[in-house]
């Protein structure tokens, strides 16, 4: 599985963003997905979660009630659509795919996108 993550950029406080995933080859529905962010001087972090058919859902606290993670089996592509965005989210976000749903831990995932950069101002 390739991933290639987009739809970052610069947003005001407040706004919002909504960042895909296209993932290629043919096991996609079979995968569950994650998004995870790194901020200057920070590890990679978990931000959300979602299951191979999509009904299930994760999200670390920071993000709950602001963001959703989504998922098109049909266009193979993962989203996560990021509302009341606060500077504390400025981070480069990447999608990442694993065999088992639910995991927070890097070492858990698979296949990585490159990453694509949120910055929030204040």
């Amino acid at each position: 599985v390739q991933l290639q993550a987009s739809g970052g950029g610069l947003v005001q406080a407040g706004g919002s963003l909504r960042l895909s995933c296209a993932a290629s080859g043919r096991t996609f529905s079979t995968y569950n997905f994650g998004w995870f962010r790194q901020g200057p001087g920070k590890e990679r972090e978990f931000v959300a979660a979602i299951s191979w058919i999509g009904s299930n859902t994760y999200y670390t606290d920071s993000v709950k009630g602001r963001f959703t993670i989504s998922r098109d089996n049909a266009n193979n592509t993962v989203y996560l659509q990021m509302n009341s965005l606060k500077p504390e989210d400025t981070a480069v976000y990447y999608c990442a795919a694993a065999r088992r749903y639910g995991e927070i831990t890097t070492t858990r995932y698979d296949y990585w996108g490159q990453g694509t950069l949120v910055t929030v101002s204040s």
